[in-house]
């Protein structure tokens, strides 16, 4: 994630890990890979965890299932109960895409009071919406200081 240039990006085999300057705030990103065989190992990073950015690909609407059930597992693991959860629904410039709100409604986002949570429309191949869900993220971890 490089923010203010556009970055050619490959499917994530295990992890990659950089630190990104936002606003006086400095995330350490864990992109972990979404591969079947890899997500069991998604709970390895969880510890000292105070934000999720949880990246649904909006135009690939035969996946939102498997989307929504990891999603929801992520939710319920206790080292993150605390974490604010941002989900950016990416591809909105596809044709066919799901849109924000129907992606909270499949991500069942309704039925979650326990913590904050926002989802926001993007396009990660323009950065279209990244500024905008990291905006969300830094104001709400900030709050919580």
């Amino acid at each position: 994630m490089k923010l203010g240039e556009v970055v050619t990006t490959i499917p994530t085999l295990g992890f990659n890990v950089e630190t990104v300057s936002y606003k006086n705030i400095s995330f350490t990103v864990w992109d972990v890979g979404g591969q079947d065989r890899i997500r069991p190992l998604w709970r390895h990073y969880y510890e000292d965890t105070d934000g999720v950015i949880y990246v649904v690909d909006t135009a690939d609407r035969n996946r939102i299932e498997t989307a929504r059930k990891e999603f929801l597992g992520i939710l319920s693991e206790d080292a993150l109960r605390d974490a604010a959860v941002l989900v950016f629904a990416n591809k909105q410039d596809l044709p066919k895409a799901l849109s924000v709100a129907e992606v909270a409604e499949a991500l069942d986002l309704r039925n979650i009071r326990q913590k904050d949570w926002h989802v926001q429309g993007s396009v990660a191949t323009s950065g279209d919406g990244l500024y905008e869900g990291l905006d969300w993220l830094s104001k709400t971890m900030t709050s919580r200081v």
